[in-house]
């Protein structure tokens, strides 16, 4: 019986370049693109070349044997065109992967977005309402309503992973500039909200793929909230603050119990210093 493999739908994005830097052991990663790739970070992986909705049976017969389909595939904001029409690419991306998962007998994870919760305060856990307050947010929770009904149609185990921010992918550590700002409350804290380090998050992505049995929503991100500020110093960042505007959100948590009970190791909680290092060690690879 050889290794278990796993199909990753969307691979040229920053989360699929991570996982081929820091691929899963025990499992082989069939990397989906729509244009061929090259580079050193690429170099021998296992690249499959597709359109996953102009051709749907490639998708299929790609997922075949494979244990789970992750799909990260979709338009990003800020990156490209970001109209309401692109963004609905989440959805029919998703439901293309939960059909593809139907075919080849495979389980579907979709990343999703902490997004989903809007500007919402406070500690939320996967049974929160879902207030998006973008088109970004608004997909990804219609992509997860969409493709949790198709899901329960077709037979799949459908797992929206709604991501919290990631140390190095963000606007903050990995958008900083020079002359960069903070907004500052009243007790002169910085925003606080939840946070994953790039190697945790492919640590938990490769523990999520070989598990049978997921929830149909998991939030993802490590235990705690992190302050922006305390980010940006431990990573040697230099900014400026102003005044937080009345509508600005001092802390948005993302409950982890959930995500806790089911790996198999202690996932560490956020610790500043901690992240920016690991997006340090890799930061090279992304620039």
């Amino acid at each position: 019986m050889g290794i278990p493999a796993a199909v990753v739908l969307g691979a040229t994005g920053r989360i699929g370049q991570l996982m081929q830097l820091a691929p899963p052991k025990g499992l082989h990663l069939r990397l989906q693109a729509r244009q061929p790739q090259d580079g050193p970070v690429r170099a021998g992986s296992d690249w499959h070349i597709l359109d996953p909705l102009a051709d749907p049976q490639a998708l299929a017969r790609l997922a075949k044997g494979a244990e789970a389909l992750l799909c990260l595939a979709g338009p990003v904001p800020g990156r490209g065109p970001a109209g309401t029409a692109d963004m609905d690419d989440h959805i029919r991306l998703g439901e293309a992967a939960v059909r593809a998962g139907a075919v080849a007998g495979c389980r579907v994870l979709l990343a999703s977005s902490a997004a989903v919760y809007g500007a919402q305060g406070g500690l939320l856990d996967e049974a929160a309402a879902l207030q998006p307050a973008n088109a970004y947010g608004a997909a990804k929770a219609e992509m997860e309503r969409r493709c949790a009904a198709l899901g329960a149609e077709l037979g799949v185990p459908v797992c929206a992973l709604r991501i919290g921010n990631i140390a190095g992918f963000d606007a903050i550590l990995g958008g900083w500039r020079e002359g960069f700002v903070l907004d500052r409350f009243a007790d002169g804290s910085s925003p606080r909200r939840s946070y994953i380090g790039v190697q945790a998050l492919a640590q938990v992505l490769a523990a999520l793929l070989v598990l049978r049995e997921l929830p149909p929503v998991l939030n993802l991100a490590q235990p705690g909230a992190v302050e922006m500020a305390a980010l940006l110093q431990a990573a040697g960042k230099p900014f400026g603050t102003r005044p937080a505007p009345a509508a600005a959100i001092a802390q948005v948590a993302l409950d982890t119990n959930r995500l806790q009970a089911l790996l198999p190791f202690a996932l560490a909680p956020a610790e500043p210093a901690q992240m920016a290092a690991e997006w340090a060690a890799l930061e090279p690879y992304f620039t």
